[in-house]
């Protein structure tokens, strides 16, 4: 378990992530771990699993919901472990509403009974219906991973229907795939010693600030969410902050008297200082914390238990919901951002708001009616 969290917390450098094989192909990984991989503090859009970075993934399931939109297909796909959104975008062929296939009606002279354009219809139309899926449909999927309004989904850049009447493909899939996971996925890439000697180094010195500022970020977020903290001071996260410049192993920090600093040196204490206003304005780009009221004091509130900024947010939602120019397609998120800045806060950023109406949305108050507006539910 120990092990686990240490490599969660000290992922390779980017530069190195093309060592990596699994880094450029499609990973074969179970749901599960597809939607609870932590995602890349130098990269976003790049997840980690076991010191492996994923980007791509191959996934095998059944489908257990579907949506169609003029572009595209939104598939629920379901491998026993997990179920997670693939977007498959509609090819220009399901724009050509041609006539079906007729074999009376031949345009080109055939030798020997084979007919060109026929049989070029003939797979055009068989390519049509592997790409159209309905409930219960085996479906296998190839895309990057990606996250829409909160949620990790697959953007399909292959996808097709399977035909497996007698479980051969899943049964093989389910052979394979455990394989995989005890040959490769399970076990942390090993750098060469010569990248580790000279590259490593070399990236290492680039990197080390980036690094570090990682690491005291997901220490943050994790302390922030775990002890579910309302508002802090920046002082009260100086000693979660200090083994990661004194290289002590991490603790839980105490309360803490606003005069004393953990480190012994002041070298240390500025290094600590500074790691920690880093930390805070990355937190703060992206939303998990704001300042209320801009004073000497420095008070911070955590965005997703902040439950006053929550009722605000929702109250502004329900009663313009109630204007007419709002019932039908709902409230606009900048128009809720107004609101909410009229009646909670004037420092509150769109980026607090999109966090707030994903928690919303997730516990069932609200409903997203369209991209970027909401409505109550």
């Amino acid at each position: 378990m120990h092990a686990e969290e240490r490599y969660s917390d000290e992922e390779p450098p980017s530069m190195l992530w093309g060592l990596d094989p699994i880094y450029s192909a499609f990973a074969r990984l179970y749901i599960k771990d597809i939607l609870e991989m932590k995602e890349s503090c130098q990269v976003p859009g790049i997840f980690f699993y076991k010191l492996h970075p994923i980007f791509k993934v191959d996934v095998l399931g059944t489908v257990v919901c579907k949506r169609e939109r003029e572009d595209f297909f939104c598939y629920g796909v379901d491998d026993g472990t997990g179920v997670i959104n693939c977007l498959c975008w509609k090819d220009e062929q399901w724009k050509d509403h041609s006539a079906p296939v007729d074999g009376s009606k031949s345009q080109v002279p055939s030798r020997g009974g084979f007919n060109p354009a026929e049989q070029l219809k003939k797979l055009l139309h068989s390519q049509r219906c592997s790409s159209h899926l309905d409930i219960g449909d085996l479906l296998r999927v190839r895309g990057p991973v990606k996250m829409s309004r909160g949620q990790r989904e697959i953007m399909a850049s292959t996808y097709y229907k399977v035909s497996d009447p007698v479980l051969a493909v899943q049964i093989s899939w389910m052979l394979e795939v455990p394989q995989l996971y005890r040959k490769f996925y399970d076990k942390p890439f090993q750098f060469p010693s010569s990248v580790q000697g000279s590259n490593a180094a070399d990236a290492d010195g680039d990197s080390a600030s980036s690094s570090l500022l990682g690491r005291a970020t997901r220490l943050l977020k994790d302390f922030l969410q775990e002890k579910a903290v309302e508002r802090f001071r920046p002082y009260d996260l100086l000693e979660l902050l200090d083994p990661l410049v004194s290289g002590t192993p991490p603790q839980t920090p105490a309360p803490q008297d606003p005069a004393a600093t953990p480190s012994a040196t002041p070298s240390a204490a500025k290094r600590l200082h500074a790691l920690s206003r880093e930390a805070l304005q990355l937190l703060q780009d992206e939303g998990r914390v704001f300042r209320r009221v801009i004073s000497p004091d420095q008070v911070y509130q955590v965005t997703e238990n902040d439950r006053e900024l929550h009722r605000a947010t929702s109250d502004v939602i329900r009663e313009d919901c109630k204007r007419a120019k709002y019932s039908e397609k709902g409230c606009h998120v900048l128009h809720i951002l107004s609101g909410v800045r009229l009646r909670y806060s004037r420092n509150v950023s769109k980026a607090v708001i999109e966090l707030v109406l994903r928690r919303l949305e997730c516990n069932s108050e609200i409903i997203s009616t369209s991209d970027n507006h909401y409505a109550v539910l």
